[in-house]
């Protein structure tokens, strides 16, 4: 009889344990947070409502903004590969290699495997127990595929050219919508991958709509299974072709310069608010889902608007909307705190209270404690590397078009006070009451960021000459160097330092 009973003794302590660690299990599953990170595709900042624009209808970002906190300088590269590796390893081309499109300095083994050398979000979440899902736009030039294994993504939901529907499909055609570049089609009857098989789509489907619908299903799947999830989406929107959305047609051009009767600039605004809609879809299906209290949502951008900003080495190049609410966000509205793309990684591993891999670094420094109200300062300096450019700031200074490569090795200095938008800079070089500030700038570049010039050795290479060639030709470097016409508020004046300038024949 007291041996049933001890029996029973051990039986019941054993499920109290159980249950003790159960009940554990699941507060750390409630404890973390699930992530949203929206990044559109060619869009400056002050093309959203809540920075400013009245043009624009977007309701749903704007009220994440003023829900959460939005940032009134956050940087990024000024181009889509350099800008997509920096916000997914939390580390700037200085570190990566990734410069431009079409230009990585190769790792360590002589490769392009970006993730291989340098750990994705995407994976660490992964390995930390996350569910993982991509949907839009790839376009990391050189580095591994969001289907392979190493970038940690469970699922995806891509646009595709006929180089991935080789790889896997093992096909060399396409039947759907192409664009007039000669690219299989975003929009319109695009060319979409999901997990490995292709869509069927038609001339009445939209990309964005496939891409959003996916992201959707993905989270109120996570959310059934009572799984924390991080839901990655690069959006293809709203880079050109600037094409006529749903709202307007059933079924739009891909062509649209020659097919539409709508101007191009009131297709890219449409456009712009046409994101809008499907951030409101994902903002929907979080609270349908029943996980909306318990989701970080980021939206932001990759770089600045095509033509007017993008790949340009100025600050406009790179300054992008920034924005965040959700779980333990505290409600700031808009922030004069400095932020940038490098802050994304660090800030989803600490909410996630994720272990990252042994010996791990990245450039950025997490954003929680700003978000969450225990501090009320980020950081005091940001940083961004484009071509063979990189540029700093503070809350009052700015150091841009740092580029021997193109003869300006010193770039050009501001005092900008309380501006961010190129409205009372004022030059600074040579100014004693400046000059601090313009040698801290020096010994950060000296010391951390180490740029390129044109003793490196790839510049020798095929890769490098290539890459040289187109960029330092004189329209395309004067253009790199520059605002665009209507954004030239503030000095450009540029004083060319030849002995550092890249020629060619070496002479």
């Amino acid at each position: 009889m007291r041996l049933v009973r001890f029996k029973t003794l051990i039986l019941i302590a054993a499920l109290v344990v159980n249950l003790s660690y159960t009940a554990k299990a699941n507060n750390k599953k409630k404890e973390r947070p699930n992530f949203v990170v929206i990044m559109c595709d060619d869009v400056s900042h002050d093309m959203f409502g809540c920075y400013g624009n009245e043009e624009v209808k977007t309701p749903n970002i704007d009220k994440l903004a003023q829900e959460g906190v939005y940032f009134q300088t956050a940087w990024n590269s000024a181009l889509c590969c350099p800008a997509r590796a920096e916000i997914m390893t939390g580390k700037y081309a200085t570190t990566t290699g990734f410069w431009n499109n079409g230009f990585a300095i190769p790792q360590e083994d002589g490769s392009n495997n970006l993730f291989e050398h340098h750990t994705a979000f995407s994976k660490i979440l992964n390995d930390n127990g996350y569910r993982t899902a991509v949907a839009g736009k790839w376009h990391i030039g050189g580095a591994e595929h969001e289907f392979d294994p190493i970038v940690g993504f469970d699922e995806y939901c891509m646009w595709q050219g006929l180089k991935e529907v080789k790889i896997l499909l093992n096909q060399d055609s396409w039947e759907g919508g192409w664009e007039a570049t000669g690219k299989t089609a975003r929009y319109w009857n695009p060319c979409v991958i999901q997990n490995g098989e292709l869509i069927k789509t038609t001339p009445n489907d939209f990309g964005p709509d496939i891409y959003t619908g996916f992201i959707c299903d993905f989270i109120d799947r996570s959310a059934k299974a009572d799984e924390p999830f991080l839901a990655y989406y690069p959006m293809v929107a709203p880079h050109g072709p600037y094409v006529e959305v749903p709202t307007r047609t059933d079924a739009g051009s891909n062509d649209p310069q020659k097919e539409s009767k709508v101007s191009n600039e009131q297709r890219f605004v449409e456009l712009v608010d046409y994101i809008d809609i499907l951030v409101g879809r994902i903002l929907n299906q979080l609270e349908e889902s029943g996980v909306a209290e318990n989701t970080v949502v980021i939206f932001t951008s990759d770089n600045g608007t095509a033509v007017t900003a993008k790949s340009r080495g100025v600050e406009r190049g790179c300054h992008i909307p920034f924005v965040v609410a959700g779980k333990g966000i505290k409600q700031r509205g808009l922030s004069t705190e400095l932020c940038d793309a490098t802050d994304i990684l660090p800030t989803l591993v600490d909410f996630a209270k994720a272990d990252a891999p042994k010996g791990f670094e990245c450039d950025g420094e997490s954003l929680m404690p700003f978000l969450t109200g225990k501090t009320d300062a980020h950081k005091d300096v940001i940083h961004s590397c484009i071509g063979t450019t990189q540029l700093l700031r503070t809350k009052s200074y700015l150091l841009e078009v740092i580029c021997p490569v193109l003869g300006v090795p010193q770039g050009r200095f501001y005092y900008t006070g309380e501006n961010h938008s190129g409205n009372n800079y004022t030059r600074a070089e040579n100014v004693p009451e400046h000059e601090e500030v313009r040698q801290m700038f020096q010994n950060i570049l000296d010391e951390k960021y180490v740029g390129l010039t044109k003793d490196h050795p790839y510049f020798l290479e095929k890769g490098g000459k290539k890459f040289l060639k187109l960029y330092t030709k004189a329209k395309p470097a004067d253009k790199h160097l520059h605002n665009h016409k209507d954004y030239q508020k503030y000095d450009e004046t540029i004083t060319f330092d030849e002995s550092t300038k890249w020629y060619e024949n070496g002479d």
